[in-house]
């Protein structure tokens, strides 16, 4: 039996402990516009995430000063890769001295990743498609603005 004084901190669920966060976040707030707050299009982008990290299909290609991630899926994981993909080249874009840039395919999006520095180059390929996803430190923000009726792919 565990002593009283041990109490479990995580949700048990990676999405459901970032809306139970972002909610916390929102009530502590006392400028939150509760008219405007839409945990439900927050849920949607979770599920994406999900969608994106755990069902699409990325090959890469590596291609000078980078590579070429061809990532493609079918019906959800499909929506998820043409919502994502491009939001997020857009905004890792001049990062890291990257350039980053997609173009739709019928059943995804080819994201190209490249750069001068040849240290960045080996990182690109290093990350693969979804270290590269992973980039950025607005992953938290935007969903807090999402969560807030901000802003959606």
């Amino acid at each position: 039996m565990s002593p009283p004084s041990a109490v479990p901190t995580m949700p048990g669920q990676d999405a459901f402990g970032t809306i139970q966060e972002i909610v916390r976040i929102l009530e502590a707030d006392p400028g939150t516009d509760w008219s405007q707050v839409d945990i439900e299009a927050l849920r949607q982008h979770l599920v994406d995430m999900n969608e994106l990290t755990l069902n699409a299909k990325a090959v890469a290609t590596p291609l000078d000063g980078g590579a070429t991630y061809a990532v493609t899926g079918d019906g959800r994981t499909l929506e998820a890769i043409r919502r994502m993909v491009p939001a997020h080249a857009h905004e890792i874009n001049g990062v890291n001295g990257w350039t980053a840039k997609t173009e739709p395919t019928t059943n995804g999006v080819v994201l190209t990743v490249t750069a001068a520095a040849p240290k960045e180059t080996a990182r690109i390929r290093g990350l693969g498609f979804i270290g590269v996803m992973a980039q950025g430190s607005h992953h938290q923000a935007h969903h807090l603005a999402m969560a807030r009726g901000e802003f959606s792919h």
